[in-house]
């Protein structure tokens, strides 16, 4: 494995700003080649599909190419990739689509681990149709989200298992695939949202047992484009369509006006950044994927443990959760010190981090707001060693 976080720095200049930048939560920082490969479609001659013209096959191709780009991120086939301006609108129309043939009594199954965006929709549908929710809950120890809870919340009346491949608010990563297992026994859609995973592990849509698979580009270093990928193409054309034009087939059905042209130039260049994350890695890019990301995952590892144990030490933090798998997200809450305040420290120290009031998800179920809220960082591509020093060094000041 060959992960070089200096080289990886070099690739941003955003970095040049002097913060220590640990709000990946939000989205990462943009490598240079992925603004290079938007600007560059903005200057050039792009027009609408449809037309013999090569402006009009440009588009087509960059069309292509987007969705080639995330199937071989997620593992799954270009033909069942839908794009759209974010995973949340997207998730939002699916479940306006799947509500429409709902009826009174039928039901959802969302959980506390999930971000607002695999839950308010689902939440929304259910309501319209007559139906209910039901919700999987977290271990308030650890944050671990017990799968054998799915075996009992999952009925022949449940039409969706929505569940998050990894929580950006306290890194959790569930079994999704013991869940989904639940699900098929009763024929319920398993739809993953993978924003949060996606720029930290290798994700396969087929052995995570997911039906359909929710990623955002902004993630990891891409434009601020969303994707669905099914894993059965087949069942697109089965859907309400949103398309403005008639009679579209496959993942046009799902996509509503125009693309952003530039932007989906960028999402090609953002899944090549991360098949080239690790320079030893060889072969077609969803082999490049695999490898570069794990070894993405095993540099993570070892950051996110020393992050960790470093903040423990403070007598006065206390770190939320303690998941056996995770991704580099983490909270934590500080004795006596609102979150507001503490973040607001932590940026006269040069360190980019997020309050949160402790009112929704997983936090709201924790009593995180009881005590002040919670503070969220999130470590990135191309986060070091001396920037997490540097974070603890200054929660340390807060004791």
């Amino acid at each position: 494995m060959a992960f070089d976080v200096a080289a990886v720095r070099g690739l941003f200049p955003a970095l040049g700003d002097g913060w220590v930048h640990l709000d990946a939560p939000a989205g990462m920082q943009v490598p240079e080649q992925v603004a290079t490969a938007v600007s560059t479609a903005l200057r050039a001659p792009v027009s609408g599909p449809g037309g013999i013209f090569p402006a009009s096959q440009r588009a087509e191709a960059i069309v292509d190419a987007a969705r080639r780009a995330i199937a071989d991120l997620v593992g799954a086939d270009p033909a069942g990739v839908v794009l759209g301006p974010s995973s949340a609108v997207l998730l939002q129309r699916l479940a306006d689509a799947l509500g429409d043939g709902w009826m009174i009594g039928d039901d959802v199954v969302v959980s506390r681990l999930d971000h607002p965006a695999n839950v308010a929709p689902w939440q929304r549908a259910a309501q319209r149709s007559g139906g209910s929710v039901r919700w999987a809950e977290v271990d308030i120890e650890t944050c671990e989200l017990p799968t054998w809870q799915y075996r009992e919340l999952v009925t022949p009346r449940t039409k969706v298992v929505a569940i998050t491949a990894a929580s950006g608010a306290v890194g959790t990563r569930p079994d999704v695939r013991q869940a989904a297992e639940a699900a098929a026994e009763h024929d319920a859609l398993v739809v993953v949202d993978a924003s949060a995973a996606a720029p930290f592990v290798p994700l396969d849509i087929t052995a995570m047992g997911a039906d359909v698979v929710a990623v955002n580009a902004s993630a990891w270093g891409g434009p601020p484009v969303g994707a669905l990928a099914f894993r059965n193409p087949a069942m697109l054309d089965q859907l309400p369509s949103v398309a403005l034009e008639p009679g579209v087939r496959g993942p046009e059905r799902m996509e509503l006006g125009p693309h952003a042209y530039p932007l989906l130039a960028g999402v090609v260049s953002s899944v090549d950044y991360l098949a080239a994350l690790d320079d030893a890695a060889v072969g077609p890019r969803r082999e490049r994927l695999l490898t570069s990301l794990g070894s993405v995952k095993a540099y993570q590892a070892g950051l996110l443990a020393n992050l960790t144990n470093g903040l423990r030490r403070l007598r006065h933090v206390m770190v939320i959760g303690d998941a056996m798998r995770r991704v580099p997200s983490m909270a934590f809450t500080i004795s006596g010190v609102k979150a507001e305040d503490a973040i607001e420290h932590l940026a006269e120290r040069g360190v980019c981090a997020f309050a949160d009031p402790g009112t929704h998800g997983v936090f709201a179920v924790l009593g995180v707001g009881e005590v002040g809220g919670a503070v969220r960082v999130g470590l990135a591509h191309y986060t070091n060693a001396g920037e997490v020093d540097q974070l603890i060094r200054a929660v340390a000041e807060l004791g």
